[in-house]
C-alpha cells in the first residue's frame, strides 16, 4: 500500500459505503471481525466456570477465591493497557494491521496459559491475553463501524457485540465436559479449555485476512488511490450479486490529508470540543463494566460457595444467562436504528438497573435458589446486554474519524479499569463475606447502570441512520472548513 503525495482532496467514499445494500461482502466482514467477541466470551466464561477447579489443590494452581478474583482483575487490567497501546497504533497505522497483530497476541498468550506451572505464570498469561483482546476492541469496533452502511450500523454493531454470549455459552458447555474428572484429570481439563480457544482464534484469522483496510482511514492518511480501489471492488461485487447498478452519490467531503494525528491533539479534541460526549462515554462504560465483570467472573463462586451447587454443574447456569444476553441484542437491536439511540440506550440501562434492584432484594432476603437466581439474571441481562453493546457503538460514533480507535480504547480502558477491575476484586471479597455482602454488590451495580442511563437522557447523541462524518466531522475536514 503506497501513499500518494499528501494534499487536500474531495471524496465521496463515505457516502458510497453508506448507500451499499447488504451483501455477501458485509457478511464476510461480520464473520472475519465480529467473531472476536466469541473469543472474549469464551475467555471470560472459561475462567468463571473453572474458578472452583482452580481453587482445588489437584488443579496444579491451587488459587484461593480471592486469587480467582485477582486473575480476573489482571485480565481486565491487561485489556485496558492493550486497548490504549493498540488503539493509538490503530489510528496511526491502520485498522487491518492491528486487528491481525492483536489476534496474534491473544493466540500466543492463551496457548501459554494452558501450560501455566504456577499462579504467577497464570497471572502473567492472563494479562497478555487481556491485552490482545483489549486491542481487538478498538481495532475491530472502528473497522466495523467504518465499513457497515449507516442505516444498519446500530443493528449490526449490537449483534456483533452480542456474539460475545455465543462464546460464553460455548465456554460454559465446554467447561462441563472438561471439568468432568471421569474424562479428564483435575490438572488437565482446564488447560485444554484455553488450548481450544486458540484453535478458534486460528480459524478466525484465516477469514480475517480477506477483510480490507478501512477506506475511510486510507483516504485521510494519503492512500486515496487504495481506498478508491477497495470501494470499487466492493461495488463491483455487489452489482454482480444484485444484477443492477448502484445509484450515484451526491454527498462528498473535503479532507486535508495528514500522515498521523498527535496524541495531544486527540486529547484536546475530546476534552475541549466534546466534553459532554466524554462524560457520556465514561458513564456508559463504567456502569456496564462493573456489572458484567463483577458478576461473570465470580458467579460460579456464588453458586458453589454460597448456594451449594456442585462445581461441575455451575457452568450450566452461565449457559442460561448467556442465552438471555445473546437474545437481547438479537431481538431488540434493530430498534436502535428504527427508534433511535437515545431512547433505546437510556431505556436499556435504566430498565436493567431497576430489574437488578429487584434481584438484589430477593437474593438478600433468601427468596431465590440457584435456579431462580439464574433465571432472574437472564432477565436482567436480556435488557442490560443491549445497553452494554451500545456503549461501544456510542463512543465509536460520536468522535472524529482520526480519533475513533483511541476513543474506543480510552473509554474502554478507563471505564473498565474503574468498573471492571474493582468489580471482580470487590465481589471476590463479598463472596467470602456471604449473601448479604453479595446483595449489596448487586445494588451498587444497579445504581451505576441507572446513573449511566440518566446521563444518556441528558447528554446522548442521536446517531441512528446517520453518516459517521455527520455525527462527528473528521478533524481534517473541520480544519479545511474553518
Amino acid at each position: 500500500m503506497s501513499r500518494a503525495t499528501l494534499g487536500t482532496i474531495r471524496t465521496n467514499i463515505p457516502g458510497r459505503l453508506d448507500r451499499l445494500p447488504w451483501s455477501r461482502w458485509h457478511w464476510m466482514v461480520v464473520v472475519g471481525l465480529g467473531t472476536v467477541w466469541i473469543l472474549d466470551g469464551l475467555e471470560v466464561t472459561i475462567v468463571g466456570s473453572i474458578s472452583d477447579r482452580l481453587t482445588q489443590s489437584g488443579s496444579g494452581l491451587g488459587l484461593s477465591p480471592a486469587g480467582v478474583g485477582l486473575a480476573a482483575a489482571i485480565y481486565v487490567a491487561g485489556a485496558c493497557v492493550g486497548s490504549l497501546v493498540f488503539g493509538h497504533l490503530t489510528d496511526r497505522f491502520g485498522r487491518k494491521r492491528l486487528f491481525i497483530i492483536t489476534l496474534g497476541v491473544y493466540l500466543l498468550a492463551t496457548v501459554a496459559t494452558a501450560f501455566s506451572p504456577s499462579p504467577l505464570f497464570f497471572y502473567i498469561c492472563r494479562f497478555f491475553t487481556g491485552a490482545g483482546i483489549g486491542g481487538e476492541y478498538s481495532a475491530i469496533n472502528s473497522a466495523i463501524d467504518e465499513l457497515i452502511p449507516a442505516k444498519r450500523r446500530g443493528t449490526v454493531d449490537l449483534a456483533i457485540n452480542g456474539s460475545y454470549w455465543l462464546g460464553t455459552a460455548f465456554g460454559a458447555i465446554l467447561s462441563t465436559v472438561l471439568l468432568n474428572t471421569a474424562i479428564f484429570a483435575e490438572w488437565l481439563g482446564w488447560r485444554l479449555a484455553f488450548g481450544l480457544g486458540a484453535v478458534l482464534g486460528l480459524l478466525i484469522l484465516l477469514v480475517r485476512r480477506n477483510v480490507p483496510e478501512s477506506p475511510r482511514w486510507m483516504f485521510i492518511h494519503g492512500y486515496e488511490d487504495g481506498a478508491e480501489k477497495v470501494v470499487r471492488e466492493i461495488e463491483r461485487d455487489i452489482e454482480d450479486q444484485t444484477g443492477s447498478p448502484l445509484g450515484p452519490v451526491e454527498d462528498s467531503l473535503t479532507i486535508t490529508q495528514r500522515p498521523s494525528i498527535r496524541f495531544s491533539e486527540i486529547i484536546d479534541v475530546a476534552v475541549h470540543r466534546y466534553p459532554r460526549r466524554v462524560v457520556l462515554g465514561l458513564s456508559l462504560f463504567i456502569g456496564q463494566a462493573f456489572l458484567y465483570n463483577a458478576v461473570f467472573f465470580t458467579y460460579a463462586l456464588v453458586l458453589t460457595k454460597l448456594m451449594g451447587v456442585p462445581g461441575d454443574a455451575a457452568p450450566w447456569a452461565l449457559v442460561a444467562i448467556a442465552v438471555g444476553n445473546f437474545a437481547g441484542p438479537m431481538l431488540l437491536g434493530h430498534f436502535f436504528d428504527a427508534v433511535g439511540r437515545k431512547v433505546m440506550i437510556s431505556a436499556t440501562y435504566i430498565g436493567s438497573g431497576v430489574l437488578l434492584c429487584g434481584v438484589a432484594a430477593l437474593f438478600g432476603a433468601g427468596a431465590l435458589d440457584a435456579f431462580w437466581l439464574t433465571a432472574c439474571w437472564s432477565a436482567v441481562f436480556f435488557v442490560a446486554s443491549c445497553g452494554a453493546s451500545s456503549a461501544y457503538l456510542t463512543v465509536s460514533e460520536v468522535f472524529p474519524m482520526e480519533t475513533r480507535a483511541l476513543a474506543i480504547a480510552f473509554f474502554y480502558a478507563v471505564g473498565t479499569g474503574l468498573g471492571g477491575i474493582v468489580g471482580p476484586l470487590l465481589f471476590g471479597d463479598f463472596v467470602g463475606q456471604g449473601v448479604g455482602a453479595v446483595a449489596f454488590g448487586y445494588y451498587i451495580g444497579a445504581a451505576l447502570m441507572i446513573a449511566a442511563g440518566l446521563v444518556e437522557v441528558v447528554f446522548g447523541v442521536e446517531a441512528s441512520r446517520t453518516s459517521l462524518e455527520k455525527v462527528a466531522a473528521p478533524l481534517t475536514a473541520q480544519e479545511q472548513t474553518a
